[in-house]
């Protein structure tokens, strides 16, 4: 079973079930010392909560697990702070809810199901904003060092079915934002939302796309573009996927406001770019992943890490 998979049943038989822990023992001591940082047991508990959440794994293991994440943490959290990079609450806000989404849940059950495990939603905040962060310093650094060379893309499609570099999707796609300001009330984004599903229900073309826009105050209509499937974020892919062409999405959360595609066209197109993508995307995700440990290696080599 993948780690997702275990996730959303963990989650789904605790909410079925209405499972309580016992409260955290108050008394915590300093666990591990990173470059002056501490790590508690507290925190180490917490993670390894978390930990046998998402993987399945408990007792000492996923204690180790979880003190030797919170140091990589701690490393990658004092990396982007040296470089400069701050995550907001915003990006963090809206990463906690895509994974909420993805569990079917919202941000609030996500936050009940943790507490019921005996894990503060913070953890995973915590966890989720060291990611960010460290996911911009990869980028920058990626762009830096890395170089996916021809000949290993070329390699790589050799190896693939020819039937699966025949075909691919490609879509038109419109985006129209409903903005939402920051610090707006509950009944101002309940209306949003109902303007956004009224535009959806009443859409039934680009061309009109604009003046139905217009019928709504604060709509930003961007212009229509060609995407390949496998341009697509998997979240988006799989909405645009069945929608009939000439309808629109659902409202999408984004920190903008809710965001609606309407699907102005498809089209089934016989080329191999989708498949090129694909094979560049998996190279990079390979290469992304070794730069990361390299990277954490090279930060551990050189930090002070004290075990209590």
């Amino acid at each position: 079973m993948t780690v997702r998979r275990w996730f959303f049943a963990a989650v789904g038989l605790l909410l079925a079930a209405g499972l309580t822990m016992d409260p955290l023992a108050a008394q915590t001591s300093i666990k591990v010392v990173v470059n002056s940082k501490p790590i508690t047991s507290y925190d180490i508990k917490q993670r390894a909560g978390l930990l046998r959440l998402t993987t399945g794994r408990g007792g000492a293991a996923a204690r180790r697990s979880a003190m030797e994440e919170l140091i990589d943490e701690q490393l990658k959290m004092q990396e982007a702070e040296r470089a400069g990079i701050r995550v907001s609450q915003a990006e963090v806000d809206d990463a906690y809810a895509t994974l909420a989404r993805r569990v079917k849940l919202s941000p609030k059950q996500l936050g009940q199901a943790l507490r019921q495990a005996g894990v503060r939603p913070e953890t995973l905040r915590d966890r989720l904003e060291a990611e960010i962060g460290w996911g911009q310093i990869l980028r920058a650094r990626f762009r830096q060092e890395v170089r996916i060379a021809e000949s290993d893309v070329l390699a790589a499609l050799r190896k693939k079915d020819d039937e699966e570099t025949d075909k691919s999707m490609e879509y038109r796609l419109q985006s129209v934002i409903f903005v939402i300001p920051s610090k707006s009330s509950s009944s101002f984004k309940n209306q949003r939302r109902r303007d956004a599903e009224a535009f959806r229900r009443a859409f039934n073309s680009c061309d009109q796309s604009e003046a139905l826009a217009q019928k709504y105050r604060e709509v930003v209509v961007r212009p229509a573009q060609l995407r390949l499937e496998t341009e697509l974020p998997d979240d988006l892919q799989q909405l645009v996927e069945k929608t009939p062409a000439g309808k629109a999405t659902a409202p999408q959360s984004t920190p903008n406001g809710l965001e609606v595609f309407a699907v102005c066209e498809k089209r089934e197109i016989e080329s191999n770019a989708a498949a090129r993508m694909e094979v560049e995307e998996d190279l990079r995700a390979k290469e992304g992943q070794q730069l990361s440990r390299r990277y954490l290696r090279e930060l551990r080599s050189r930090a002070i890490i004290d075990y209590r």
